[in-house]
């Protein structure tokens, strides 16, 4: 039998994407990452938002007044973000080898993608390549040291008196894994540290100029009330960089 692939993961499982992270039905995006964007992507022109999924970064971008390219390397997500429209225009391919010219673009954004991806050097590379001089990356990432595998509220009663902390887990070691995120659906992630990140974009002469750590939201709280203890470690990191001259 043939192995499954993180393609084939993607292609099976795209419904749980388009259906519990999009439209309006995932506080975490509505309440924290959608504002993020708002307000750095005001004021592009040209916008590349790589693994778009179903669009939904893409077309805030392009009621921002921007044209706007979204790629997916998974035809469900492709086919999907066409027929809900909005102005983009959608494509498939990878990270790892952008079909653009150079400086086709004056702001690039990736949301919650660059933990799916394996060839990071050469993502990260193809992202300064087709930027402009002064163009913009916007970078986010499910928080690399707080989300690390095996993080997580722990509940510790065998301590006198109890306590409660978040574990951590192996941070420094890169580590890729088939995720089941709700039941019967797998999704691959890689585990980074941020230095790994952060070294790829000074390589590639994206300079960092913003940095965001946001608490969860209200709305995810709500949801999940397990975390309201936690409610000071962050689920998110976000990074803006712009590119040298």
């Amino acid at each position: 039998m043939r192995p499954v692939s993180d393609d084939d993961l993607w292609e099976t499982h795209a419904d749980w994407w388009q259906e519990g992270f999009t439209d309006g039905v995932d506080p975490e995006y509505e309440e924290q990452i959608l504002p993020l964007a708002e307000e750095h992507l005001r004021g592009a022109h040209r916008v590349l938002d790589i693994g778009t999924g179903e669009g939904q970064v893409a077309r805030l971008a392009a009621r921002l007044g921007a044209e706007v390219v979204g790629l997916d390397p998974t035809w469900n997500q492709v086919e999907v973000a066409k027929e809900r429209g909005g102005g983009p225009v959608y494509l498939r391919s990878g990270a790892a080898g952008l079909p653009f010219p150079d400086a086709s673009f004056d702001v690039a954004v990736a949301c919650l993608v660059f933990e799916h991806i394996d060839d990071v050097d050469d993502a990260i590379a193809e992202v300064a390549r087709v930027l402009q001089p002064g163009g913009r990356f916007l970078f986010f990432l499910n928080h690399p040291l707080l989300q690390t595998p095996n993080s997580g509220w722990i509940d510790d009663q065998i301590l006198d008196p109890p306590e409660q902390y978040w574990r951590i887990g192996a941070y420094l070691r890169e580590d890729k894994s088939i995720e089941e995120v709700q039941k019967d659906v797998y999704i691959p992630f890689i585990h980074r540290p941020l230095s790994r990140y952060l070294n790829a974009l000074i390589d590639n002469g994206l300079l960092l100029t913003r940095i965001e750590e946001p608490a969860p939201p209200p709305g995810f709280l709500a949801r999940a009330p397990e975390y309201t203890d936690a409610a000071e470690i962050p689920r998110l990191l976000f990074l803006r960089t712009e590119k040298l001259r």
